[in-house]
């Protein structure tokens, strides 16, 4: 009961709130890869529609983009996973065409998993009082999470948009919003945080 009446009441202001979108770039969010729960068109959807939401709303919108300038500047420690191998094809890094000209969204260009660590989304935040981000993309168990963990020990509040990230299976999707994020944050739907935004 107390749990229901505290979602009754939450609401998301925009004034200092950010929507920050992961990796939603040609090399990643690619409709010939296959993710899941959802798909890439799925995700590129929801997101659309958290853009068009945010951006009626004056929010400040913050695109995240992996890239690389000659493959060295990329981290590569030695795992005991194989590496994927990632190729770095022409245009790889270019944002999907639906969000790419999102008027007044500030890029973030990052080398590593995590949008924070080298960049200046801190910095751009706290600029302009955000206290809480809302965060969705590809990967959920890899750039969402990483971004999300970050923004915890950074002090943010954080609301997950559940169905506009994916993963590459279901499993890695699952475990993070089951295990991760309720600690770190607060579990939504698309159409549920565009309902609390104020």
């Amino acid at each position: 009961m107390e749990n229901q009446k505290s979602q009754a009441s939450e609401f998301i202001n925009a004034e200092k709130s950010a929507l920050v979108l992961i990796d939603l770039q040609s090399g990643i969010a690619s409709r010939e890869r296959s993710t899941s729960p959802y798909t890439s068109e799925d995700i590129i959807q929801n997101a659309s529609r958290l853009v068009k939401a945010f951006s009626d709303k004056g929010a400040f919108i913050v695109l995240v983009r992996v890239s690389t300038i000659d493959g060295k500047d990329m981290v590569r420690p030695k795992t005991d996973s194989k590496a994927t191998g990632m190729k770095y094809t022409e245009g790889w890094d270019n944002l999907v065409p639906e969000i790419a000209d999102t008027k007044n969204a500030h890029i973030v260009t990052k080398r590593q998993w995590g949008a924070f660590y080298g960049t200046d989304l801190d910095l751009q935040l706290r600029r302009r009082g955000i206290d809480t981000i809302i965060l969705g993309g590809i990967s959920t168990n890899i750039g969402v999470d990483t971004t999300a963990r970050e923004a915890y020990q950074h002090g943010y509040n954080q609301f997950f948009a559940e169905d506009a990230m994916t993963a590459v299976t279901k499993e890695e999707h699952d475990y993070v919003c089951k295990y991760i994020f309720p600690r770190i944050g607060k579990i939504r739907t698309t159409k549920e945080i565009i309902s609390l935004l104020k």
